[in-house]
């Protein structure tokens, strides 16, 4: 049975800590060869965006966001929220390269698919 992990982060600039935390679990898991779904929600998902990651704050002793998600499209798949991407006038031909939107009923998929671990933050 492969083993995935599906990650939710609903924070962003408002969470900054929590936020960078997700992020690092995620591209950790995808150096360490797990099969890692992204999922960005709420103030995450300007992260889908190009220089959305410079709205972020630095964090001391971080690694800066963009380098995770960076890691984590090269290697994994990372999902715009459907809803909090209208709620901010997103479409598809905004986001960066290798994001995509989809809902709810996705997300319930591949939490609920065996062998899958899912972690909101």
């Amino acid at each position: 049975m492969t083993r995935s992990l599906v990650i939710k982060v609903t924070a962003g600039a408002d969470a900054p800590e929590r936020a960078n935390q997700a992020l690092t679990v995620a591209a950790a898991a995808v150096a360490s060869g797990v099969q890692v779904s992204l999922w960005l929600t709420g103030e995450a998902a300007w992260f889908a965006v190009p220089g959305g990651s410079e709205r972020f704050p630095a964090l001391e002793h971080a690694t800066p966001v963009a380098d995770l998600l960076d890691v984590v499209r090269a290697s994994g798949r990372v999902t715009l929220c459907t809803q909090c991407a209208a709620r901010r006038n997103l479409t598809q031909d905004d986001l960066l390269e290798g994001v995509r939107i989809a809902g709810a009923p996705a997300f319930v998929e591949e939490a609920t698919a065996e062998g899958a671990q899912a972690l909101v933050y």
